[in-house]
């Protein structure tokens, strides 16, 4: 290559061995014009055919291979994304239709609910209320025989008290004034009594 120089430095021991030798040699890669090699402009043509090339290189790899996968890609993403939509609309749907029932069905329970508290506190009055007039009419029926006993016990009594009171006349009589008879004791007893 003409205008080239290229330096090389060349350092090799004298066979001595103590002084190195220096040699240089000129074959530099300098331009004599001094341009970067992309900018000079005699290389432009060649540049612009390679450009040109590797573009058409790139369009006819990336319009037949690449673009269509790409291309396949976004269509089955979007059909999936399609899909996707339109399923979590329906199930937002179902959603809300489970919703409307549960709500529907939570209403219905409330109202059973108070419906069997309005029964069971209904039924429970009505038991206690029969349990009552139960236990009232077996209270008065004890009252009223209690009261016939102690009626009896009372007429027993009394009817026991002429008896006792007359014994106890006829021996105090007795004891005091001398003998009486039964019968004298007894009138005596109901003449006082008569009062």
């Amino acid at each position: 290559m003409a205008g080239h120089t290229t330096k090389i430095i060349v350092v090799a021991q004298a066979e001595s061995g103590n002084t190195p030798v220096e040699g240089v040699v000129h074959a530099a890669t300098e331009e004599e014009s001094g341009l970067f090699p992309p900018f000079d402009p005699a290389s432009f043509g060649g540049q612009l055919f390679w450009l040109a090339l590797t573009f058409v290189f790139l369009y006819l790899v990336m319009s037949h291979v690449a673009l269509p996968r790409i291309g396949g890609i976004l269509e089955t993403r979007r059909t999936r994304i399609e899909g996707d939509l339109k399923e979590a609309e329906r199930l937002r749907l179902e959603t809300d239709r489970a919703l409307a029932a549960y709500e529907t069905a939570l209403a219905e329970a409330r109202r059973n609910a108070h419906a069997i508290a309005e029964e069971t506190r209904s039924s429970i009055k009505a038991d206690i209320g029969n349990k009552r007039e139960s236990v009232e009419a077996d209270l008065a029926a004890r009252v009223a025989e209690a009261e016939a006993r102690i009626q009896e016990t009372k007429t027993a009594a009394l009817g026991n008290v002429d008896a006792i009171a007359a014994e106890t006349a006829q021996e105090l009589v007795a004891k005091l004034a001398g003998k009486v008879t039964a019968q004298q004791a007894r009138s005596a007893v109901a003449q006082i009594v008569k009062g």
